[in-house]
């Protein structure tokens, strides 16, 4: 596949940023801070013309053309929020705002309590006997005890003395092991963000070789 001049340049450009940013390992430099205003403006940009083309072109602008003036109110509660920028009149911008915290606090009360304290609270309703397989049940008890362990840790309302002390102990214990593994899962992330900057090094050097004629 043919390279062009300008695919080099961008490649060499995107490089040239990476190691900008890389060179903050050392110590916080202008180059650094001029890679991470780049990203910054560039990204706001870009999400502005995604919001306006994918939301508000859509969904708002589209429907009042349509003839749908319903969505006139969305259109006037958005001009509220505008009013923030002028702080004599940012008083204006708390109505919209206090309702569409109301809105999502009440879809997000339903929301996390089906995705995430019943769908918790079903996955430890597991059997403990007549699994076809040991290793099932083996799983099954340690999700058990590791639920009523962390839990006992939280429990408050007693002195962690006995029996409920033991368990407290044992519920630190599931409690590192979890924070470990999780910290060990974005180091993970990370360590593959950085593989694919180093291959991105490689397609630039691989690429400009291709367009100079070396190989």
């Amino acid at each position: 596949m043919a390279v062009s001049g300008l695919d080099v340049f961008g490649l060499w450009i995107g490089a040239a940023l990476s190691l900008c940013i890389f060179s903050f390992l050392y110590r916080d430099n202008p180059f650094y801070r001029l890679a991470e205003h780049i990203f910054v403006g560039v990204s706001a940009g870009y999400y502005m013309c995604t919001g306006y083309w994918q939301v508000l072109q859509p969904n708002l602008i589209a429907r009042l053309q349509d003839g749908d003036w319903r969505y006139a109110i969305a259109a006037v509660l958005g001009g509220m929020l505008l009013m923030r920028l002028w702080p004599k009149y940012a008083w204006v911008g708390r109505w919209p705002l206090a309702f569409m915290v109301g809105i999502y606090a009440g879809y997000n009360i339903v929301y996390t309590m089906q995705a995430q304290v019943l769908a918790q609270v079903s996955d430890t309703i597991v059997s403990l006997w007549n699994n076809p397989d040991w290793t099932a049940t083996l799983k099954n008890w340690i999700i058990l005890v590791g639920v009523l362990t962390s839990l006992a840790y939280f429990y408050f309302s007693v002195e962690h003395k006995g029996v409920i002390g033991q368990a407290a102990r044992v519920g630190v214990w599931v409690l590192m092991i979890t924070f470990g593994a999780t910290f060990g899962y974005t180091v993970m992330a990370r360590v593959s963000l950085l593989v694919g900057r180093v291959m991105y090094f490689q397609d630039v050097w691989t690429h400009t070789a291709r367009w100079l004629g070396i190989s």
